[in-house]
């Protein structure tokens, strides 16, 4: 599927990165993986947890146009994962997050381009879904850009996104803080709280899927598990007494990965669902396509971790951690 691709991860030393590197890397049809960062001393580890002959580093931030350019040389394929993701973090720093988040995704949205890339995949997030906060109004217009892009590149660059939930036991993530604790109470915000739930396998699988299928201007949403989150707590720490302290700021009592908008232009596959977009400008021949491979969405359809007909159980929450 590569056809001996070099392929360039921004963001590449986070959970997705790594993973990404320890999956790709092996292939045969993989020429060379670029991991692109800030951070010399993470790069600095995961070279040294990952010794591959086939692996690169280059510092440089997406914010910068120059360095940006200068790193997609020759490079074939770009999955954009590079963010700053910190909620309170970025509602004290806003500025902070639209140089990254916004103007860093412009910014590789026009080095692609110039650069002859074939295909950039955007990483977003269910918070880019009727956004209550900074973080996720940001990771919004990353994936309008993205889309957009398409426009500009008159199908020699392809430009498509992956949305999805969270990531069980990835760096910073609610599994790692509850298992890291001290005994006593664990805090939990509200015990009807649900979540939309993704293992790293899972995303890594739904980059190579979306890399495979993409065409320029999908998001591809995978069918994944909710869960509520006093459950998964309970089921991490069933010693802990939960602590009620009420929703925090900017966050939601559910997570949302398809609204009915959105599902007046999206289709359902095997394991998938794709959003097309809505303004046809380069997609008139998207919409013949997958209503062959798949099937409209009914009226009103909408995906949310509260109405999910998949639930994910503590025993599989335990087995998959223990994975």
């Amino acid at each position: 599927m590569f056809d001996h691709s070099t392929i360039l991860i921004t963001g590449g030393t986070g959970s997705l990165g790594v993973a990404l590197a320890k999956t790709l890397l092996p292939r045969e049809d993989i020429k060379k993986v670029i991991v692109f960062s800030r951070d010399e001393w993470k790069q600095h580890q995961m070279e040294h947890d990952i010794p591959h002959e086939k692996l690169r580093f280059f510092i440089g931030d997406v914010r910068d146009l120059p360095r940006l350019e200068r790193s997609l040389t020759d490079v074939d394929i770009v999955i954009h994962a590079a963010a700053l993701k910190q909620v309170p973090a970025m509602e004290y720093n806003p500025y902070e997050a639209v140089k990254t988040n916004v103007l860093g995704t412009q910014n590789l949205i026009e080095a692609a381009i110039d650069k002859g890339v074939k295909k950039v995949l955007l990483v977003s997030t269910d918070k880019a879904v009727h956004p209550v906060n900074l973080y996720g109004a940001t990771k919004l217009c990353a994936e309008k850009l993205i889309v957009a892009g398409n426009s500009y590149a008159a199908q020699k660059t392809l430009f498509s996104a992956v949305r999805y939930g969270n990531v069980l036991a990835s760096r910073g993530s609610v599994v790692e803080t509850v298992r890291a604790r001290h005994a006593g109470a664990v805090k939990i915000t509200d015990p009807a709280m649900t979540r939309f739930w993704i293992t790293l396998m899972q995303a890594v699988e739904l980059v190579r899927f979306a890399l495979e299928k993409m065409e320029g201007g999908e998001i591809f949403v995978p069918k994944i598990p909710s869960m509520r989150l006093s459950d998964l707590i309970a089921a991490l720490a069933p010693d802990a007494k939960q602590e009620v302290i009420g929703i925090r700021p900017g966050e939601k009592l559910h997570e949302i990965l398809l609204t009915e908008q959105e599902s007046r232009h999206a289709f359902e596959l095997a394991n998938h669902y794709v959003i097309l977009p809505e303004f046809v400008y380069f997609a008139e021949n998207l919409y013949a396509q997958y209503h062959t491979q798949g099937k409209p969405l009914p009226v009103g359809f909408r995906y949310t971790s509260d109405t999910n007909t998949e639930w994910l159980t503590k025993e599989k929450l335990l087995q998959v951690i223990r994975k």
